[in-house]
């Protein structure tokens, strides 16, 4: 079963190594692993899609995480309520007299075209690993040059509060 779990860290040389060294120790293989700076200084955050077998290799695991140094927090967000996306740039054969329908057919994914040439156009799609799956699927009968896939970043919704319930005090007076 394909796990999603973040990994807070101090942002500091090495770390990456040592946690994915310890996932090939333990030969998990990792699908996905995107890392990042937050919002805090030197802090990082590593989104880790993961497969594991059993809850007890699951358990095992973020306790081998969480004892590595430089590594503040583990998460396993699968089954939490998550916001989760992932960046694909495909290049594909575009001769000019097909650029119509193939912007056409394409549209429903909202792509952003980030380059074209003569005879080839860079789309960038963004959104659920499942929606850059069935992109990919619907323009290689033209012809994929070329794909480049980020990984999969993932965060927790946030759960919606009234206005009342979250605003500071000071504004409620």
């Amino acid at each position: 079963m394909k796990r999603v779990i973040t990994v807070t860290v101090i942002n500091q040389s090495g770390v990456l190594n040592r946690v994915t060294g310890l996932l090939m120790k333990r030969q998990f293989n990792i699908e996905s692993i995107t890392v990042g700076h937050t919002e805090q200084p030197n802090i990082s955050k590593m989104t880790l899609v993961v497969n594991i077998e059993d809850d007890v290799k699951l358990e095992q695991l973020i306790k081998q995480l969480s004892k590595q140094i430089d590594v503040l927090k583990v998460n396993d967000i699968t089954d939490k309520s998550i916001v989760l996306r992932e960046l694909a740039l495909v290049k594909v054969v575009s001769p000019p007299n097909l650029r119509l329908e193939m912007n056409a057919i394409v549209e429903p994914f909202r792509p952003q075209i980030v380059d074209t040439s003569k005879n080839v156009v860079t789309y960038q799609v963004v959104g659920h690993p499942d929606k850059i799956d069935a992109f990919i699927e619907l323009v290689r009968p033209y012809g994929i040059k070329e794909l480049t896939r980020t990984g999969v970043t993932a965060t927790v919704r946030e759960v919606q509060q009234s206005f009342y319930e979250s605003a500071p005090l000071s504004l409620l007076k």
